[in-house]
């Protein structure tokens, strides 16, 4: 193993393959190169083009883990990295440094994945990101500078930087995959960030200037709004096929990404764009991020206490400079002097957002792309102003409204950020009345029946309910009805010539409630109706009273929201009067119960004032839908609400939990595992709760550790 020399020549007859394993052989091998050695010129600049086995690449990985604590090649090739990207900056464009730097990103997606998946603990002292105290010091490295905040640095610099252009495409791309990788650290942490959790390549990316921050974020959203193309050219990828190591086998622990072949797969869709994808997974990672800080408390380096072990009260986070470059993004078309009067004395980073609008629009079936406008409406009070003023509303409702009704093909965090992001528009009034002024030709997506010339306000309240209905059979989730009923009350008020099917729901929707209510009220009687001997009336199972006490709050809002309309819209609402005369009998049985006697006295002041109109009526004909509507239109001119009492108008807002990290982080890191190729081992994952089949994939991998290590070894 160690017969390694400190600078490898390829010998006059060497086959090329043979001195690509001996290369990475010494790099995960027990002989530490210097950080000067021409060993580290020749590993990133020879055509690394290896197929490997699983097991030898799992092998491989042991090895170096090893070895690393030694030899420290991991911070070596890390530094390496940092010079290569350093060198394309000044470049700006493709450059013999380009393909150093990839064969570099590439041994890092294998060898340093390896390393954080296995890390035998959570402050990742064992990746050894500095250099040995023996180390010789090149003239262009820092005696004690921080390896990891050097490396983030160089991304970061790079990505903002340089542009996107057939021949930096594809190492813009891996640079991306490379951030998943250093910031999956967080993967092993659980859910709930805390004083001693340390996370060396995201904390250093928080550490960075605001002003190379800005840069980042802009050019992350750019990358989503112009979603590049991969260059198809081979020309274009001259510095690939000369330079950069191509796919080793890795089906042990899925330790590699997929680079060319990954891009140009012809699976994906004509719209997919790798690159922002990535762009999006990475600036989420980012702005979710929240760094724990215990108060008056100093951390022992020797204390191995974890952090559960301080109260919440005792600490803080700071303040996460991504989310706020986010928070500050402005529109390309606001005047210069009005954005920086509005700055609040920071930085902007200024985008298209017409074009941000329209890309969102055209991408909101991906879970990312809803929770970036869940980012921009509730923490850019600019963007969340220019969505409301667009008139074409139905680009990004749509899409949100489809993936309602399409509920149980999705995931349920899924549903619950298209929900807040509804409740949050509906906050506005102008937005409750503007969708009631679009008209939707057709929807073709929706299937129970033909929905011709509905207006997106209508709709909207339809899939609300319909969702509603769902949850009521299905899910049976609390916070999905409170947030759908808490949308339908903002837009009560507002409501606008509701279509005659949206009407109809509203009124069955009461129906079904109260069929739910009168249930569980007769169970409950029925329990305290028994003899005590069979069941005493303390044993009374909680959550029973419990749920009674939500289905009358449920139906309590209900009733408010048919008030609302009754109350503020009745003229311009007749079919909901229509509606609620033909199902009158579902509100009788609620006339005089406590909780809602006084809502239902409007109902039924409504009732008795066209029922009269009704009567009034000399006919010896049949009545019709249309006849029935035709006086109810008439009388609708003459309605002066006398009689009816005026309730406060509801307006509910959206408040984010006091701990939203536990919820985002684990959400954001659970989408990149699942949609974009991303891979971590399972058993290794702290963050959330892993299916147990998941882990089994892992035996096969284990077995091959403890016989065929040694015999590596020998061979490198």
């Amino acid at each position: 193993m160690g017969g390694v020399p400190s600078t490898p020549r390829l010998g006059g007859g060497v086959r090329p393959q043979e001195t690509a394993e001996y290369l990475i052989g010494a790099f995960v091998g027990e002989k530490s190169f210097p950080l000067a050695s021409d060993y580290w010129q020749q590993l990133l600049e020879f055509s690394l083009d290896l197929r490997w086995p699983s097991n030898r690449v799992s092998e491989a990985c042991y090895l170096f883990a090893m070895n690393n604590h030694n030899t420290r090649h991991l911070a070596k090739i890390l530094i390496h990295l940092a010079w290569c990207l350093q060198e394309c900056v000044s470049a700006g464009t493709a450059s013999p440094a380009s393909a150093k730097a990839l064969n570099a990103l590439f041994l890092l997606s294998v060898f340093l994945k390896f390393l954080i998946e296995n890390a035998m603990n959570d402050n990742f002292r064992d990746l050894y990101l500095s250099l040995g105290e023996s180390e010789p010091i090149p003239n262009n490295f820092s005696e004690g500078e921080d390896v990891a905040n050097l490396i983030m640095y160089s991304v970061l610099n790079l990505i903002a930087k340089v542009d996107i252009s057939p021949g930096t495409y594809l190492l813009h791309h891996e640079l991306l995959n490379f951030m998943l990788i250093a910031m999956s650290t967080q993967l092993l942490s659980g859910p709930s960030p805390g004083p001693n959790d340390t996370h060396p390549f995201i904390d250093a990316a928080m550490i960075q200037e605001s002003s190379l921050v800005d840069s980042v974020v802009h050019k992350l959203l750019l990358n989503y709004i112009m979603r590049p193309r991969v260059p198809l050219t081979i020309s274009s990828y001259s510095t690939f096929h000369s330079g950069v190591l191509r796919r080793v086998g890795s089906a042990a622990a899925n330790l590699m990404l997929l680079p060319f072949n990954y891009l140009v797969s012809s699976t994906g869709e004509a719209s997919r764009s790798p690159l922002a994808e990535s762009s999006i997974n990475v600036l989420l990672v980012l702005c979710h991020y929240h760094k724990c800080i215990s108060v008056d408390y100093v951390k022992d380096k020797s204390d191995n206490s974890s952090s559960e072990s301080l109260p919440k009260d005792e600490t803080y986070f700071l303040e996460n400079p991504f989310c706020k470059a986010v928070e500050n993004v402005r529109d390309t078309e606001f005047n210069r002097i009005d954005i920086e009067g509005n700055s609040k004395g920071g930085p902007l980073v200024r985008l298209p957002f017409a074009s941000l609008f329209d890309t969102l629009g055209m991408c909101l079936a991906e879970e990312t792309s809803v929770l970036l406008l869940y980012s921009l409406v509730h923490g850019n009070s600019f963007f969340l102003e220019y969505v409301l003023v667009r008139t074409d509303m139905d680009t990004l409702l749509m899409p949100m409204l489809e993936t309602l009704y399409n509920a149980p093909r999705r995931t349920p965090n899924h549903i619950y950020m298209v929900l807040i992001i509804l409740l949050i528009l509906s906050q506005d009034s102008s937005f409750n009345a503007s969708v009631h002024k679009l008209i939707l030709p057709n929807v073709p997506w929706y299937q129970e029946r033909l929905l011709h010339q509905t207006s997106l306000g209508s709709l909207m309240i339809i899939i609300l309910i319909r969702t509603v209905k769902y949850n009521l059979s299905k899910l049976r989730d609390v916070y999905l009805h409170t947030n759908c009923l808490a949308t339908l009350a903002n837009m009560a008020p507002h409501v606008h010539r509701l279509r005659s099917y949206a009407s109809q729901q509203l009124v069955s929707l009461f129906d079904m409630l109260s069929r739910k209510y009168n249930k569980l009220a007769e169970v409950k009687n029925d329990k305290m109706n028994m003899a005590d001997g069979d069941l005493r009336g303390d044993s009374l199972p909680e959550d029973s009273s419990g749920e009674l006490h939500l289905y009358t709050d449920f139906l309590r809002l209900v009733l408010e929201i048919l008030n609302a309309i009754l109350t503020y819209a009745l003229p311009r609402n007749p079919e909901v009067v229509y509606a609620i005369m033909h199902r009158q009998e579902v509100f009788l049985p609620f006339k005089n119960h406590p909780r809602f006697n006084e809502l239902l006295e409007n109902i039924y002041n409504v009732l008795d004032f066209f029922n009269s109109r009704m009567d009034a009526q000399k006919t010896d004909d049949e009545w019709s839908v249309e006849k029935v509507l035709q006086v109810i239109i008439n009388n609708c001119r003459s309605w002066r609400g006398e009689g009816m009492k005026m309730f406060a108008q509801l307006r509910f807002t959206y408040e984010q939990e006091s701990h939203p990290e536990e919820f985002f982080i684990p959400y954001v890191w659970q989408l990149i595992l699942s949609r974009s190729g991303f891979t971590f081992k399972p058993s290794s994952i702290n963050l959330f709760p892993v299916p147990v089949e998941d882990t089994n994939d892992e035996l096969e991998v284990e077995t091959l550790q403890n016989g065929e290590l040694k015999e590596l070894a020998i061979q490198v």
